[in-house]
């Protein structure tokens, strides 16, 4: 019976640690006004009619915090690379020299920031609707098991108050995730 329960507090706390791994990686896309190679970690070329992740077909480095350079390990690769960087929207435009890309961070605007924080706190809000989506399938495991006789009423209670901690700390979590990253966008 405790093993159960055990079981699906398990489960769920791999979820949770899950979906904080995927807000992160999301939040990695946000630029803060200085390079970061991640910035590009969502674009995807269409190399030689596939769509391929960047990352893949080329080497991304930030040699200063205002630049981020694409060198393609394919060079007939880079009119595709430019293009699939365009087409990602990132708000900032490629140069090619015709070896390497180049990419310009520019300085964010107040209105940028703000703008960024919105978006950022939309991840936040994506992020715990996932964790509630979670704890409400973990509590339906545990009425069922109640149903079935597998647990007492008393065992219940209890399991769905350790369910709710587990929530309340990856809520927790990922509110301070989103203030340090708010920070660090109004950060001039």
């Amino acid at each position: 019976m405790a093993n159960q329960d055990k079981d699906i507090r398990e489960a769920l706390d791999e979820k949770f640690e899950k979906s904080i791994a995927f807000f992160k990686e999301n939040l990695n896309t946000v630029r803060a006004g200085r390079a970061n190679p991640a910035l590009l970690d969502k674009v995807v070329v269409d190399y030689y009619s596939t769509p391929t992740p960047l990352k893949t077909i080329a080497n991304i480095s930030a040699p200063d915090p205002r630049t981020l350079i694409v060198v393609p390990f394919d060079p007939k690769s880079l009119h595709e690379i430019e293009k699939a960087i365009n087409v990602a929207n990132i708000g900032i435009n490629p140069s090619n020299d015709g070896k390497i890309i180049r990419l310009q961070i520019p300085s964010l605007t107040e209105e940028r920031r703000k703008e960024l924080t919105k978006l950022i706190h939309k991840y936040g809000e994506e992020a715990k609707v996932v964790v509630r989506n979670e704890r409400r399938e973990a509590n339906e495991r545990l009425k069922k098991e109640e149903k079935e006789g597998e647990l007492t009423e008393d065992d219940l209670k209890q399991e769905e108050k350790l369910v709710q901690k587990a929530t309340d700390e990856a809520v927790a979590e990922i509110d301070k995730i989103v203030e340090a990253k708010c920070a660090e966008v109004m950060e001039v």
